[in-house]
This record gives structure tokens, sequence and C-alpha cells, in this order.
């Protein structure tokens, strides 16, 4: 893998930022756009996925990284919680809510995909450290 200076190149991260711009689309359809409090909280929450991945790829060390991504991971799960109650008060169609769960499942599959890296990487740092 080739190093990345930039949070901007991780897929996940862009993934995140499709997901966050879906979010927006359907937060502006009526009749979503009356539901202040809900807005608020789906938006907060994607966008939440989105800063966690950024700021953990500027910690300090990997774990602190790892934990980051695990925040992203459970942002993009309330998101998801939050769009079934937007589908359960008829703010957004049943394929609305397919086109988040797709968009969300990508993020998740990126995410986990790091996470899965950066533990090899500490595996393969411990195994050396004890050679």
């Amino acid at each position: 893998m080739a190093t990345i200076k930039r949070f901007e190149d991780l897929d996940c991260w862009k993934e995140a930022r499709s997901f966050v711009g879906i979010i927006y689309r359907l937060t502006k359809n009526k009749p979503f756009t009356k539901d202040f409090d809900l807005i608020s909280q789906i938006r907060r929450s994607a966008v939440s996925s989105m800063a966690n991945t950024a700021e953990g790829f500027h910690r300090s060390s990997s774990k602190d990284f790892l934990k980051f991504l695990d925040y992203s991971r459970s942002s993009i799960a309330e998101t998801l919680s939050h769009a079934y109650v937007a589908l359960d008060q008829n703010y957004i169609s049943e394929n609305e809510m397919n086109e988040l769960k797709l968009s969300g499942n990508t993020v998740w599959k990126k995410v986990n995909g790091l996470i899965a890296y950066l533990k090899r990487c500490q595996q393969t740092n411990n195994a050396n450290k004890t050679n």
C-alpha cells in the first residue's frame, strides 16, 4: 500500500463524504425539512463518520486511529438508525432508504478494511520487535 499523507486520500473518507452528500440531499426534501431535530441528528451523525476518520488519521498512534475508525463505524450505524425514523415518518422512500443502506454499507466495508490493514501492520511491527 502506498503511503497516504492526507486523510482526503483515504477511500473510507471519500465514501463517507458521498454518504454525507446523500444525507444532505434527502434532508432538503419536504416533508423532511420541517423536522429540525431529526435533520440535525442525522446530519451530525453522518458528518461525524467523515470527521472521525479525518481526526483519527492525524492522531499520533495507530491505536488512536483505530479508536476513531471505530467511532466512524458507530456513526454510520447511528445515521442509518435515524434514517429508519425518517422512513417510518414517510420523509424518505424505501428506495431512498436502500440508497442510504447501500452507501452506508460501502463506508462500513471501507472502514473495516482499513481497520484490518492497521491491525495487520501492528501485528507485523510487534512481531518484528520481538525478533
